[in-house]
């Protein structure tokens, strides 16, 4: 980070570590997937394709992550158990809980075509995430009954209602015959009406699904005449359980022993309020500010692997900027964002009350659904090139009270972006000119803005200032009013306007720009505030 006066905005920021010698559970589930099996013509009551996806996601999520070490999912959600002594991310719950979501749904776009490869993606799969403190091997014992006895309850329910609405009853016939049964009676309605004994339905739909690591022979390499080589390695393998929260299943995977900890005898009926007491919840102070600032993870690596163009690759900008603008089209409460390099800014309105302010469920449909959007538009700008791997972003909301701190804060951000990429600018001309990287380190250590500017003039004919503004003062994503003329019925000519989402290249630290566009804001916050902006820029 560019070192600035602006730099006090960080003090809002507030850590949320979760505390040894608590267990770790991330809880994804999807976000009104309901919309999307309808549009992708899902089979009801279960696909069973829809959730191979889910488990194969599942299954890429340990083999990224070693910290995970059992994942259980039915549905459209998955639970991830960190083992016990994990340090992943300093334990920071908004860090996990975004870095989980966002590599989830970025695998659940990659993936799509291997499970559906007839049916082309209509709209992005997001996700919320929740993080839940296990104060005890209890509390996890508790937590995982209570995910598959909600799975069990759900998936009887669901096949006894769309097999009535099969035979011919409407949702809302099926939904009052329904209304009161119990399980047994259920079992009993399958059976006489449609010759279903539900205890031979496929397990993965009653019984929902474990991911967890097992050792397995594996091809390494083959040698000089052809024949492979296998080496015991540790695969991440699905299972199915009738008990999951048994002390025999636990017993059975020594991996989960060693990682966790062991359970104890039989559970009994768990209230879902009992567990839901230990999630971390961070509701956001009310009639402020919120901004949710998302980072991309490792995306050094991730733009070498990719061949991005250094210092700035104006593909790989116009990427993020158009998954910010897709996000300014999906949620309303987003009045503004900005974003330079790989992350992105997302301001809320003070009055918002989308996910009802809790922080988790916020950052994580945000970080999940520009994931999502990443993946979809990527052959849209590198057309010639393959995505090798998911992208993905971390994330966290930070409240602001007042305007000026919020405008402090943006102020950070621009100058951070103009800060930044004059450096690189320099570092790559210099790398490119024939310096080692350390040697352009060496050179650049210690300069100023002016010397830099004189260093790419000097040496190598540019004025950094005629760069292109993006680069120079990062993207800004708003909605704006644009009138055009229409004919009415009498053929005369009538003003209309319409909203739009627009990108723009800006100096958002002005107060000029605020003022040009006062309806981008609930309310104005810089209309009182005088920033002189020229030695920031030079």
């Amino acid at each position: 980070m560019a070192n600035s006066k602006y730099e006090y905005v960080k003090s809002f920021e507030v850590e949320d570590e979760v505390m040894l010698p608590n267990l770790i559970i991330v809880r994804i589930y999807g976000y009104n997937f309901r919309r999307l099996s309808e549009d992708h013509e899902f089979e009801k009551p279960n696909d069973e394709q829809a959730f191979n996806l889910m488990n194969s996601c599942a299954a890429a999520m340990l083999e990224e992550y070693p910290d995970i070490v059992f994942s259980y999912g039915f549905n459209d959600e998955y639970s991830f158990v960190l083992k016990k002594t994990t340090q992943f991310y300093q334990r920071r719950a908004s860090k996990i809980v975004s870095i989980t979501v966002s590599f989830f749904s970025s695998i659940y776009a990659m993936k799509w075509k291997e499970f559906f490869p007839l049916k082309e993606m209509r709209c992005p799969p997001f996700f919320h995430g929740r993080v839940i403190c296990c104060a005890s091997m209890e509390v996890l014992q508790a937590y995982l009954a209570w995910r598959q006895d909600a799975c069990h309850i759900n998936n009887q329910y669901n096949t006894c209602f769309w097999m009535l609405v099969e035979s011919g009853k409407t949702e809302r016939e099926a939904q009052d015959i329904l209304k009161g049964t119990q399980k047994q009676d259920k079992n009993e309605l399958l059976f006489k009406q449609f010759g279903i004994n539900y205890k031979n339905l496929p397990e993965m739909f009653r019984q929902g699904s474990c991911v967890l690591r097992k050792k397995a022979e594996d091809i390494v390499k083959y040698n000089e005449s052809g024949n492979p080589i296998k080496r015991l390695r540790r695969k991440a393998i699905v299972v199915h359980s009738n008990n999951i929260a048994s002390r025999s299943f636990w017993d059975e995977h020594p991996s989960l022993l060693n990682e966790l900890g062991q359970f104890g005898e039989g559970i009994g009926r768990v209230k879902p309020e009992y567990v839901k007491s230990f999630q971390f919840e961070n509701k956001l102070m009310p009639s402020t500010w919120i901004v949710v600032r998302i980072d991309g993870c490792h995306f050094h690596r991730f733009s070498e692997v990719h061949e991005f163009e250094k210092p700035n690759d104006e593909q790989a900008l116009n990427l993020m900027n158009s998954c910010a603008v897709a996000m300014l089209e999906e949620f309303v409460d987003i009045v503004f964002s900005y974003g330079v390099s790989d992350e992105y800014s997302f301001v809320l309105k003070k009055t918002t009350q989308f996910c009802h302010r809790r922080a988790s469920d916020m950052v994580s449909l945000i970080v999940s659904f520009f994931s999502s959007m990443y993946v979809r538009k990527w052959k849209d700008f590198f057309p010639q090139k393959e995505l090798k791997y998911p992208p993905s972003f971390d994330g966290r909301a930070v409240c602001y009270p007042s305007s000026e701190i919020l405008r402090d804060y943006l102020a950070w951000r621009q100058v951070d972006c103009h800060i930044n990429n004059q450096y690189n600018t320099c570092f790559w001309m210099l790398v490119k000119s024939g310096k080692t990287k350390s040697e352009a380190q060496d050179t650049l250590k210690g300069t100023q803005a002016r010397e830099k500017n004189e260093l790419l003039i000097q040496q190598f004919g540019i004025n950094y200032h005629m760069l292109p503004a993006m680069f120079r003062q990062g993207s800004s994503v708003f909605r704006k009013k644009e009138g055009k003329t229409a004919m009415d019925k009498g053929g005369d000519p009538v003003e209309r306007s319409q909203v739009k989402v627009i990108v723009d290249h800006c100096n958002i630290i002005e107060t000029r720009f605020w003022d040009e566009h006062p309806s981008i804001l609930d309310e104005n916050p810089f209309s009182s505030i005088q920033t002189d902006s020229a030695t920031v820029f030079s």
